[in-house]
């Protein structure tokens, strides 16, 4: 699956460089939405089909909010400890780690309340999570336990990484957990990072 998903990303490069012309561009954003709206039914299914989840989730009560409590207690340290490194303002690094992967919501906010500079580095920083994400998903399913999957999509882990997470740990429990660290998480977002900047 990371073979698959490397290889991809590439032919999508390449397609967008050299092969689809300027004019099918508009509908790009309409194809990827019924394309991701596909996948979420089938993932939605998966999970309507296995009738222990929501014993599971009850067992798990509020303890299930820590999951997204943790990845953004530990996104921004992460980002305010390199942002030292590289001398950028614990305002601006901990603002672009609040993004958690959402990249088209943090860096509009970030340019228009904050810089357009901060606002452009948000923007590929969110995306590099995303596309770090789709290669580091299936590399932890393999060698640590399943929760620690959710970590790398951060707020994609509700709709774009979510498929992915499904198939690479095969588990509705996790697959329920990550969808709900994704929305706990994009909840956040037009919160913290305001707040943090």
């Amino acid at each position: 699956m990371l073979v698959a998903i490397i290889i991809i990303i590439i032919l999508g490069v390449i397609s967008g460089y050299f092969i689809i012309p300027t004019s099918l561009l508009e509908y790009l954003d309409l194809i990827s939405t019924i394309s991701l709206s596909i996948l979420l039914l089938g993932v939605g299914i998966d999970i309507g089909r296995n009738k222990e989840v929501i014993t599971d989730l009850k067992r798990l009560g509020f303890k299930i909010i820590l999951v997204p409590t943790l990845i953004a207690i530990g996104s921004i340290a992460g980002a305010i400890l390199f942002g030292i490194l590289i001398k950028l303002p614990v305002n601006e690094s901990s603002a672009i780690a609040a993004g958690f992967g959402w990249y088209s919501l943090s860096a509009v906010i970030l340019t228009k309340t904050y810089s357009t500079d901060i606002g452009a580095l948000a923007f590929l920083s969110n995306v590099f999570r995303e596309l770090f994400a789709l290669v580091l998903i299936p590399l932890l399913a393999k060698m640590g336990t399943k929760l620690t999957v959710i970590a790398p999509g951060g707020a994609t882990t509700m709709d774009t990484t979510l498929p992915l997470i499904t198939k690479s740990v095969n588990d509705t429990e996790i697959a329920i957990i990550a969808f709900i660290s994704g929305a706990v998480l994009s909840a956040f977002v037009p919160i913290l990072v305001p707040l943090l900047i």
